[in-house]
């Protein structure tokens, strides 16, 4: 996206992000802290927050990237298209070429950023279905993630808010399952666009059994249909952990330190006894590239919340880990724990792109392209936070199940990877634009994105040396096998059917790709597909005394004391949906589970 707006005046106006956050190793107070929680992003400063609601509880934060303060692309929604990739808040990974995209390797955005990536993402909040935590319960053991008892920790981490233009909104979300006195904002687009009006009345006009019928909340538990939009922002801004969780009234917390720039290589083992229980106390960072190591000791436990590809790459870099595999890129083996850093599971994603029949303010082509209507709209957002600016990218949403009759099913009979009835297979993602460069000269576009909710395909995050600030290698073997590629296919067909629906009559024009049978779909898929940027599983959650997965249902690491993992990579199945909602309620859990274990 391209608007040369970057106005000094603009950003001092910006409200700074608070708090007592150093970035020097030399600031601290001590090298001992009750808690040290790696990862200052969408889980570790829930953590963080809750744990220092106890006075006496000193909580320490290394984060590796630096403050979102100033910075236009983790502020105004919209931007959120230009944050990622290859910019100086995102880790820049890579995955290695990818056999089921035809040996493709793609960009994998992650948030290097106070915040992590509740600073970059597209921003969309969505919790899954009551079927997705109910497996999750069933899987662990724990009846603690079913969807019942998870709906308190959602309900806290949620301030439901106005949508920017502060329309009115009744019968556009259900407010009988939302949040209104939690810590970070969620409200509903507030810019109005007229691909909104037309996927909202192809929903109304569909018969209620219709999987395109309308569905008045898709995070009530129940999400199949079409529906609004969703999303973490706050008077046309983006609300994410570091703007909600460490605001001034928890930041400035006397108890609580965050350090910049810190980045960890590994935790240490403080029982030499190799015949004995390993404990982890102790986190070794550097506090600026190239720096000195330094490190820091936690009288009570290492909260691990570096995110589904940095939590396994910290555990492997400390020689947790698949032992064989750790010795051959020279990591000495503290622990064996195999499943550290598999199970790697990911949405991928096919985007579609239409001419359509529209005028210049119905569509963001024009202000996509030209930098002189780019620039009218930053001063909208600068001015008084109106306009297309103060929304992600898409105002509506539909998640679609296959029908068991389709292909995919025919072919592969008893294999719904799907969790229960009520959930999709597919999301699809309507925005009003070609929305992806290279932009075209001319015309008017809808961009549709088809992402593929249950994939089956499993993949690896693995060590590339024995250097722990290599960057790890990421495989999440996607449409690695034929039942998936035959699912994303229905995707496609599904994200073309739905503009055949009479709401879009005289609207569109034509498909910029014409791929017609099966085999020239699948090749677009595999020409095309990127990531949805969801991935879970890497540490994934486990019974009590299973032989597999990382830590248990409390999320302790397996067979071994002072370590937790909070963030994604506990998830098991990818949800269906975006994965920030759930991170956030499974931060709210498990800083429950911390306090009562610690009594604090």
């Amino acid at each position: 996206m391209h608007f040369s707006v970057l106005i000094a005046s603009a950003l001092a106006a910006l409200q700074a992000c608070r708090a007592e956050i150093v970035e020097s190793f030399h600031d601290l107070p001590s090298t001992h802290f009750d808690f040290i929680i790696i990862g200052g992003g969408t889980a570790g400063n829930v953590v963080a927050n809750r744990l220092t609601e106890n006075p006496k509880t000193k909580v320490l934060v290394l984060e590796a990237g630096g403050s979102p303060d100033g910075d236009l692309n983790t502020i105004v929604p919209l931007f959120c298209l230009r944050a990622t990739p290859n910019t100086s808040i995102d880790w820049n990974y890579t995955t290695v070429p990818q056999a089921g995209y035809n040996n493709r390797a793609v960009h994998y955005p992650r948030g290097r950023v106070l915040g992590g990536s509740s600073s970059v993402n597209f921003l969309a909040y969505t919790r899954g279905t009551a079927d997705d935590w109910d497996r999750y319960a069933r899987v662990s053991g724990d009846y603690g993630w079913s969807w019942d008892h998870m709906q308190k920790y959602f309900l806290r981490n949620e301030r439901w808010v106005e949508p920017a233009d502060h329309h009115a909104t009744t019968g556009q979300f259900d407010p009988t399952v939302h949040g209104f006195t939690g810590v970070n904002s969620v409200s509903l687009a507030g810019f109005h666009t007229p691909l909104e009006d037309r996927f909202i009345t192809a929903a109304n006009q569909s018969q209620p059994n219709s999987k395109y019928a309308f569905q008045l909340d898709h995070n009530s538990g129940q999400q199949l249909g079409i529906s609004y939009v969703q999303s973490t922002i706050k008077d046309g801004e983006r609300s994410s952990s570091a703007t909600s969780y460490l605001a001034p009234q928890y930041a400035n917390r006397k108890n609580l330190y965050v350090l910049l720039h810190a980045q960890v290589s590994r935790v240490l083992n403080s029982n030499k006894n190799k015949n004995s229980r390993p404990s982890f106390d102790t986190v070794e960072f550097t506090d600026g590239v190239g720096g000195p190591l330094h490190r820091m000791q936690a009288k009570k436990e290492i909260i691990l919340s570096a995110g589904s590809v940095d939590s396994p790459h910290i555990l492997l870099n400390s020689g947790i880990g698949d032992s064989g595999a750790l010795e051959d890129v020279g990591v000495e083996a503290v622990h064996h724990l195999p499943s550290v850093g598999r199970n790697l599971s990911d949405h991928p994603i096919v985007t579609s792109f239409w001419l359509v029949n529209a005028k210049d303010t119905d569509t963001f082509d024009l202000m996509l392209r030209n930098e002189t209507v780019g620039k009218e709209a930053f001063e909208l957002w600068q001015t008084n936070r109106t306009g297309p600016l103060v929304d992600t990218v898409f105002n509506t949403v539909a998640f679609v199940r296959v029908p068991p009759d389709a292909d995919v099913f025919k072919k592969f009979p008893d294999q719904d990877p799907s969790p229960g009835p009520n959930t999709a297979h597919i999301e699809l993602v309507p925005m009003p634009g070609h929305l992806f460069a290279p932009f075209p000269d001319t015309g008017h576009y809808v961009t549709i994105s088809a992402g593929l909710l249950q994939p089956t395909a499993r993949g690896t995050i693995s060590l590339r040396s024995n250097n722990p600030f290599d960057a790890p290698l990421i495989d999440p073997n996607y449409l690695s096998n034929d039942f998936d590629v035959a699912l994303m296919r229905e995707g496609i067909k599904i994200a073309r059917e739905v503009l055949t629906l009479p709401a879009f009559d005289g609207y569109i024009i034509s498909p910029l790709t014409n791929s017609t049978t099966d085999d020239e779909i699948d090749e677009y898929v595999r020409d095309s597909a990127l990531t949805f940027f969801h991935p879970v599983a890497t540490c994934a959650m486990s019974p009590q005394n299973a032989k597999y997965g990382v830590v248990d249902p409390d999320l302790r690491l397996k067979g071994a004391d002072g370590i937790r993992v909070v963030d994604a990579s506990v998830l098991p199945f990818t949800p269906a949906g975006h994965t920030q909602a759930p991170v956030y309620a499974v931060a709210e859990r498990a800083s429950d589970i911390i306090k009562c274990h610690w009594n604090i």
